[in-house]
């Protein structure tokens, strides 16, 4: 009830029910002030309910702060005794501790939980207008008394405060007493519900900011790079990802990523390899058992020495994995129209090539190279993406690299020389060899005589391999194909769901 200044009676208690200090109430007034989200839903429900920005500023804090402390009801003015309840049930839901690991200390994850929790709540709200009504009542109630009380002659305080003043005083606390015993009477009898719905806000809010976090990570996104994101840049590229047909791929690049970490902790050079015999040397580390058997007789001790000393001891025989590579990564992406063809799952050829490139181009930056994206289709249609190892990696770019179709034929000469002269200013300007192409398409065409000769003579200078993926493409690694011919290292992929079938690759590159 308003005073005759139009001003809403003060209160006793807080009217925020999360403690917080004025730093971490900034927080929330800026994040209010950038989205444009969060002050629609304040002004949505602040049209029909009263202190329901109290209420999302709340539970915003709750989300947000490290160690968040709910006040006691004591603590709070009768009018907030609602929001109170709200906060408490939402703190003491199940699922809240997994959902503050997504959102404690990052006020864009703790806004996102705000927004995601907004459905259940305005239900909430529209449900439990008597129990507001009746905190209202005893908030009005206590704030006319409070206001009669320092009125000497009541002309500044309302009429509730007047007759409050003038009434004997056991009187006026005896209303604010009934006021507030059927407040919390109202408050207990929807605790239950209250409850619930708490259990269904947590529930939606922890689904909403796992899903964005897991859609970042598997676009390598880093938690570094979003919080130095203004807020407004970091919405509309969450945006950008769930509403486009990238979004699709994100559980498949993140696939591809957990795959080729796996395969970096296992990757060295000059690895053992694959057994293909035995031969004669002095490598302990690959004698045979039946060598090492002749250490355990005295008699034959000698023995072994000796032929240890001449490097003629048994030893296991294997083809090792060539070492890796120190120049540049090129990924050819093929983007002809076949690549749109869908495989197992609904997953397109070009997902699955694009989330292999960008797992290289992941590769890349963690072994400091240069990382280069071709796109490529007919011989006319070319599109080149540098990323090199000594800047950051824009995610804006990233995205406008998987993002990009070109569409039509397919031509293998444009986009491997194209290749092969990016490897050659590297081999000419920083005197680095040993560079990496991955050609990955679904097509076989051929190449020219003098364009073999030409590559062939590059690739002696320069000291780089061709890795061939023939996605759903089985022609392409028949015997005699050019991509046979071309390739040191080539592999059909004929399961698109499949990111193991590419494992190798990620421990040779």
């Amino acid at each position: 009830m308003a005073d005759s200044t139009g001003q809403e009676p003060a209160e006793p208690g807080h009217t925020g029910a999360v403690a917080a200090d004025p730093y971490d109430r900034i927080a929330w007034r800026d994040l209010y002030a950038q989205s444009a989200a969060l002050r629609e839903l304040a002004d949505g429900l602040a049209a029909r309910h009263a202190h329901t920005t109290d209420l999302l500023a709340d539970a915003f804090l709750a989300a947000y702060l490290a160690a968040p402390r709910v006040r006691e009801a004591a603590e709070m003015a009768p009018s907030r005794l609602f929001n109170r309840q709200v906060v408490a049930e939402l703190t003491a839901s199940p699922g809240f501790a997994v959902l503050r690991r997504e959102t404690a200390g990052d006020p864009y994850a703790a806004a996102l939980a705000v927004l995601a929790q907004a459905p259940a709540l305005r239900l909430l709200l529209d449900r439990t207008e008597p129990v507001r009504e009746a905190a209202q009542q005893a908030g009005a109630t206590a704030g006319a008394l409070g206001a009669g009380a320092t009125s000497a002659d009541g002309a500044a305080g309302s009429a509730s405060a007047r007759a409050a003043a003038s009434a004997p005083d056991t009187t006026a606390e005896q209303a604010v007493t009934r006021a507030e015993a059927a407040a919390r009477q109202a408050l207990e009898a929807a605790g239950p519900g209250i409850r619930a719905t708490a259990r269904t806000a947590t529930a939606q809010a922890v689904r909403v900011t796992r899903e964005e976090a897991a859609l970042m990570r598997a676009w390598g996104v880093g938690h570094g790079e979003l919080e130095r994101m203004p807020y407004e840049q970091r919405a509309r590229l969450a945006e950008r990802l769930r509403s486009s047909r990238l979004a699709r791929w994100a559980e498949l690049i993140g696939r591809f990523r957990q795959m080729a970490d796996g395969e970096r902790a296992r990757k060295v050079e000059n690895a053992t390899g694959e057994l293909i015999g035995v031969t004669l040397g002095d490598d302990l580390s690959r004698v045979l058992p039946s060598e090492l058997a002749h250490l355990g007789l005295p008699e034959l001790r000698a023995v072994f020495a000796a032929r240890y000393a001449a490097g003629e001891l048994m030893l296991y025989d294997s083809r090792g994995e060539q070492a890796t590579g120190q120049g540049a990564v090129v990924a050819c992406v093929d983007t002809s129209h076949s690549m749109y063809e869908e495989g197992p799952g609904g997953i397109t050829r070009e997902a699955w090539s694009k989330a292999c490139a960008l797992a290289l181009l992941d590769q890349a930056r963690h072994a400091r190279r240069d990382f280069v994206g071709i796109l490529f289709s007919a011989a006319d249609k070319l599109q080149v993406f540098r990323f090199p190892a000594d800047r950051p990696a824009p995610v804006e770019r990233v995205l406008e690299f998987a993002e990009t179709f070109l569409g039509g034929g397919t031509s293998y000469q444009r986009p491997l020389s194209a290749a092969a002269d990016l490897l050659s200013e590297e081999f000419d300007t920083e005197a680095r060899g040993r560079g990496d192409i991955v050609l990955i398409t679904d097509d076989e065409c051929g190449v020219t005589e003098e364009w073999t000769r030409d590559w062939l003579k590059a690739k002696r200078r320069l000291d780089f391999r061709l890795f061939g993926l023939a996605v759903g493409a089985p022609t392409a690694t028949a015997s005699g194909s050019v991509l046979e011919a071309l390739c040191d290292n080539l592999r059909p992929i004929e399961d698109l769901t499949d990111v193991r079938a590419a494992a190798d690759l990620f421990r040779l590159i």
